[in-house]
């Protein structure tokens, strides 16, 4: 028996606690940024506009997009609903980011040129271990007896179908200037 099993069946409501805790804190905050694209600061109008100014066309689809993205996959992750998806979804926000923003920044968050890869490539691990672990009991995926998944499938899930998403993405709207 190896630890993780160990901690589950040992354990299977402490550790759905903790599943809870992540989801509602990863949840809670990526939709709190597509909320903060809508209701904040320059709202989508200033979101689109950033958008096109780092290549990524059209601005007001992607800005629209991308919150709604944040939106819905902290939604399902709150409530530990199709969670692997969720995860999914959360992690092609991510590798976006890091491609059209962060990666020519280095990797520390605080780099005086700019915010490196450090900050958003946690949050994509932290939701590809999310997707392979769960939603745990306390989550509509076990109540629908969607809690059941195959650890590798829930894996597989978020990583293929994000960074595929992401992929996919990126070669239909992200079109950089050549002084990027």
């Amino acid at each position: 028996m190896n630890i993780n099993t160990f901690v589950f069946v040992a354990h299977p409501v402490t550790f759905s606690v903790c599943l809870l805790i992540f989801r509602i804190a990863l949840g809670s905050m990526i939709a709190s940024h597509g909320f903060n694209k809508i209701f904040g600061g320059g709202k989508i109008a200033g979101t689109a506009g950033w958008f096109e100014s780092i290549g990524v066309r059209p601005g007001k689809a992607n800005a629209w997009a991308a919150a709604l993205t944040e939106i819905g996959s902290g939604v399902l992750l709150i409530l530990g609903f199709l969670t692997p998806l969720a995860c999914a979804g959360v992690i092609s926000l991510m590798v976006v980011a890091i491609v059209t923003v962060h990666a020519k920044n280095g990797y520390f968050i605080f780099n005086a040129n700019g915010g490196g890869i450090e900050y958003c490539l946690f949050i994509a691990l932290v939701a590809l271990g999310l997707g392979g672990l769960g939603a745990g009991r306390i989550s509509i995926d076990h109540s629908a007896v969607l809690g059941t998944w195959n650890p590798w499938a829930g894996l597989a899930i978020a990583g293929i179908v994000g960074v595929g998403g992401a992929l996919l993405q990126l070669a239909a709207c992200y079109r950089p200037s050549k002084a990027s």
